[in-house]
């Protein structure tokens, strides 16, 4: 029985479907804890599903590179379903032109404090020059950040990991946050997450209610532009914070 277990798990390894499939289970299960937790954000599906992945990848020695080959198809989808969020956006239209300037300032408040004070935290607990770099990004969808980490000479991989981590971290944490400060408005949440914590953030206001997924994600498109036209622009100016 043994024997046949191992020929069957040196097929799978070997077949660029295991990281699709595992991907899948993985997801899936930490889905029906985060619903039998009755949506608590502490059960974040993706925190769960993330740390079930690493574990397995781990334990069975099995490479990046070879999870990825199947895993891919998954990151593929990333750009239909951002677009996809045009729908619920739509729908909250008059309400997002009514709110216009409110939402220009806010998005321009928002993406140069995460900016910033990345950068400035890096720098406070001795983070070297390209890391410093590779943490002004953080903030925006994992493929923008990557590209732009890249560009003032970041570390992507690195930047790819912050992105996760900040991206799970606003899921966990904002609602606590929002209540503190005493901001209800589902518009105002949405936006403030989706500026913040990118597209783990904006899944996470998406099952609240459709008004804070829409704003999330209006947010979430603007800071990803606004971030790439930021960041290079204000490589000069932060070079004397971050230091060589």
């Amino acid at each position: 029985m043994t024997a046949e277990l191992s020929q069957i798990w040196v097929y799978l390894a070997a077949s660029p479907l295991l990281g699709l499939t595992v991907t899948l289970l993985a997801y899936q299960g930490a889905f029906w804890i985060y619903q039998r937790s009755g949506n608590n954000p502490l059960a974040n599906p993706v925190l769960i599903a993330v740390t079930a992945l690493v574990l397995f990848l781990t334990a069975t020695g099995t490479t990046y590179e070879t999870y990825f080959a199947g895993a891919q198809f998954v990151h593929f989808l990333l750009g239909p379903a951002t677009v996809a969020l045009a729908i619920p956006l739509y729908t909250q239209f008059k309400r997002v032109r009514a709110m216009l300037l409110p939402v220009l300032a806010g998005l321009l408040a928002g993406s140069l404090t995460a900016i910033v004070s990345a950068v400035l935290i890096g720098r406070l607990f001795g983070a070297s020059q390209s890391t410093q770099l590779s943490l002004a990004p953080k903030s925006v969808t994992t493929p923008i950040a990557m590209g732009i980490a890249e560009r003032i000479g970041g570390i992507p991989s690195l930047t790819a990991v912050l992105v996760i981590v900040t991206g799970i971290l606003g899921a966990l944490g904002a609602r606590y946050v929002f209540d503190a400060m005493k901001l209800h408005d589902p518009a105002i949440r949405g936006f403030a997450i989706g500026i913040a914590s990118h597209g783990i953030g904006t899944a996470r206001a998406f099952q609240v209610n459709e008004q804070t997924g829409a704003f999330a994600a209006l947010a979430m498109g603007l800071n990803g532009a606004l971030t790439a036209m930021l960041v290079p622009a204000l490589a000069h100016w932060l070079s004397p914070l971050i230091g060589h």
